[in-house]
């Protein structure tokens, strides 16, 4: 043997030592940790592991954490709690390493940093023990990245920023009490929530429409920030109206417009926003005296179209809290990486999606005839047929039938561990003249 090739051998040993030190372990047991650790050592024809490739191994990983499984119902306990089992053996096994780099970790990259990552990820079940270990951030990596980010509601673009190498490095003991404190939660809403049913999962800022067991369809979100918060709640969808008006609440006439107004005394007609008085009828906006120290007693109400801060239609559901779930004309916020901007209500993308779903029962309304009234820009309430359950829900962590485990930011800093709340949204600064609910255009 040559003393290249003795060097490689001691250095890959050494590499596999250091691994089974910091808990390589899989998430069935001890056992499987070895064995996985074995087949790196006797795998045959690896090289030193910098060459590996499998772009529809590496797309699959990735593509598996899509479910229709709902997150509530008879199975979301047990789920949890067979997750719970499993997050328990890696803590007794030492938990997982701390991912460290100088450089953003992507595809093609080379970086002593992908070895504590490799450990990471097979710990936590989302890169394959065939894929071994080295420095390279190859395909194999590149798809449980992704696996990774799709796990914790982050981008899977495969690259380790900011919000990633944060997510990876929460220890496995705080993802342990996370689990637990939603086995809680899960635990409340296990009783029969209806054949039909929608769930808006606040931290995970989406919307499924659950039918029969299976999430018939599952709708981005935009949620309430941490200081306007959207509230848990149980309650029901009893009317949709399309091409809706939007009438000011006060606290935005006081804190909002009237400051927008005296800046811009254009502002409400560019913005089809309309005067009435206590009688009903239209006040000239030229006519009120903006530098009042008090707002106006008047009902600041915005015409159907558009530029609507409720676009083309509004989900109406009992609350106290004034509360609901609508369109919005400003869809590049579905885009956005932290989706928590509201002042409560809740804006959904692909809404007339979702209104077919909810309207299907009430005669006379298909996608056809919702599409051809919007149009039409006519203020239209429907009443559903039949009420459909709406639970509106605080889950961080969970579990459905395909065991995979999802972890979402604990946006509102409800979970006990400072840890969690990733993305919080203190430090984000509101658009200047921004108006909610829900923002209207500039």
């Amino acid at each position: 043997m040559s003393k290249k090739s003795e060097s490689e051998l001691m250095s890959r040993r050494t590499v596999l030592r250091s691994a089974v030190a910091l808990g390589a372990a899989s998430l069935a047991a001890p056992v499987l940790a070895q064995d996985a650790l074995q087949g790196v050592i006797s795998a045959p024809g690896r090289g030193t592991w910098d060459d590996q490739f499998d772009a529809k191994g590496a797309s699959r990983s990735a593509v598996n954490v899509a479910t229709n499984n709902p997150v509530l119902g008879p199975a979301g306990v047990p789920n949890i709690q067979q997750a719970i089992f499993q997050y328990q053996e890696i803590v007794a096994n030492g938990g997982w390493p701390t991912v460290n780099s100088q450089q953003v970790l992507r595809l093609g990259v080379s970086d002593p940093a992908v070895q504590q990552l490799r450990q990471r990820l097979m710990i936590a079940g989302d890169l394959p023990r065939e894929a071994g270990m080295s420095n390279a951030f190859d395909s194999y990596v590149d798809g449980a990245v992704k696996r990774f980010q799709s796990r914790h509601g982050l981008p899977a673009d495969g690259a380790l920023g900011e919000y990633s190498v944060k997510a990876l490095n929460i220890p496995a003991d705080v993802r342990l009490r996370q689990l637990e404190t939603n086995l809680v939660r899960l635990q409340s809403m296990a009783g029969d929530l209806g054949p039909r049913y929608l769930m808006v999962n606040i931290p995970a800022a989406y919307v499924e429409a659950v039918e029969n067991d299976r999430v018939a369809l599952r709708n981005t979100a935009v949620v309430g920030r941490i200081d306007r918060p959207t509230h848990a709640i149980n309650s029901k969808v009893y009317e949709v109206i399309l091409n809706p008006y939007w009438t000011a609440p006060r606290s935005i006439i006081e804190k909002d417009i009237v400051p927008l107004m005296r800046k811009d005394p254009t502002y409400l007609t560019r913005n089809n926003i309309r005067l009435f008085d206590g009688k009903g009828q239209e006040v000239a906006p030229e006519t009120v005296d903006w530098n009042a120290p008090k707002a106006p007693n008047l009902m600041f109400r915005q015409d159907p179209g558009k530029i609507n801060a409720m676009a083309s239609t509004k989900i109406n559901f009992h609350n106290p809290n004034n509360e609901y779930m609508h369109d919005t004309p400003q869809q590049g916020l579905f885009n956005k990486l932290m989706r928590f901007e509201s002042s409560g209500c809740m804006r959904v993308q692909n809404v007339r999606d979702l209104v077919t779903w909810l309207l299907r029962d009430t005669p006379g309304w298909d996608r056809q005839s919702i599409e051809r009234v919007i149009a039409a820009r006519v203020n239209t309430p429907i009443k559903l047929a039949q009420e459909v359950p709406v639970y509106i829900v605080y889950i961080t962590a969970w579990s459905a039938r395909d065991r995979v485990v999802q972890f979402r930011d604990d946006i509102y800093q409800r979970d006990g561990n400072q840890e969690l709340a990733l993305q919080t949204t203190t430090g984000i600064e509101r658009p200047s003249g921004s108006i909610d609910d829900d923002m209207l255009p500039q």
